[in-house]
């Protein structure tokens, strides 16, 4: 069996090597000729791939190696050894391949350009405070992302952050219109390295959760940040909850639009679910 490595920027050279001495895998250069692609990185380099992987329908096997490898732990990826069993097991009865969703962002803005084609992503798309806090967080040193990068940026903007109004719709539903703090559309239940922003979140329902947090004091806010790495934000007043399959966000004024940690475009924008659309293995044989 032949895989194709896909590698993110910085050294990965430790992963790679631990990858092969597990495996013996066979690589190619070339990913058209590959049975599997074999990416060491993150959600970012995850997102920056997923056209082509989507194309092409070549199964992905993730080896993390990013700051917040969101999307791997919900496929049940922790570590090198799991990538390594999800292939082996690939290789053996092809037992761990599987389909997940993925969602679809759709820029509405500036008529005048040439419509813009929609921009896949993994794990999430946002509008709001959490933007901030990645464009803050990409600008720290590697190590320091991945151990609590998003976390550390996140305090300077609770006291800066101006809540803009955003009118919110779900499969052409009103949903909100109020200064929001956050809008996030989800496909897998966490964020930032771990943030279970959208706990009910599944990969292969075929729906994206979106979770809407409120305006609200910012010591409030200090405290509401712990409770998202525990899911236990949507018992607030403030936070909003629903499953839909296309979301419609729009702003008084644009606001930046990120995905898997990405800047993406400006408000407004449409985000519509596409079920099944990439092949993927993971450690466990899919029942």
């Amino acid at each position: 069996m032949r895989a194709a490595a896909i590698v993110r920027p910085g050294s990965v050279s430790r992963a790679i090597l631990g990858f092969e001495r597990l495996t013996g895998v066979e690589w190619t250069s070339l990913l058209e000729q590959a049975d599997v692609a074999v990416l060491f990185g993150g959600d970012g380099t995850v997102h920056r791939h997923l056209a082509e992987l989507v194309e092409l329908e070549i199964p992905l096997l993730i080896v993390p190696c990013g700051s917040g490898n969101d999307f791997a732990r919900a496929l049940g990826i922790k570590n090198v050894r799991d990538s390594a069993e999800a292939f082996r097991r690939f290789e053996r009865d092809g037992s761990t391949l599987r389909s997940v969703d993925l969602g679809l962002i759709f820029e509405e803005g500036a008529s005048a350009r040439a419509p813009v084609p929609g921009r896949y992503f993994c794990c999430f798309a946002g509008v709001g405070i959490d933007g901030q806090i990645a464009r803050r967080a990409n600008r720290l040193p590697r190590w320091l992302r991945r151990h609590g990068g998003y976390a550390l940026s996140a305090p300077p903007e609770f006291i800066r952050f101006k809540p803009p109004r955003m009118k919110v719709s779900a499969d052409g539903n009103f949903a909100s219109s109020k200064p929001t703090i956050l809008a996030t559309v989800a496909n897998t239940p966490a964020f930032g390295g771990g943030m279970q922003i959208a706990p009910h979140a599944k990969l292969d329902d075929g729906k994206l959760d979106l979770c809407l947090v409120g305006a609200m004091s910012v010591l409030k806010l200090f405290c509401l940040f712990p409770t998202i790495y525990l899911g236990r934000h949507l018992g607030l007043k403030e936070a909003a909850y629903t499953q839909a399959g296309r979301v419609r966000i729009e702003t008084e004024h644009p606001v930046d639009v990120w995905a898997d940690g990405e800047y993406i475009s400006k408000t407004p924008v449409s985000i519509a679910i596409c079920p099944n659309a990439l092949k993927v293995l993971t450690p466990a044989p899919v029942p």
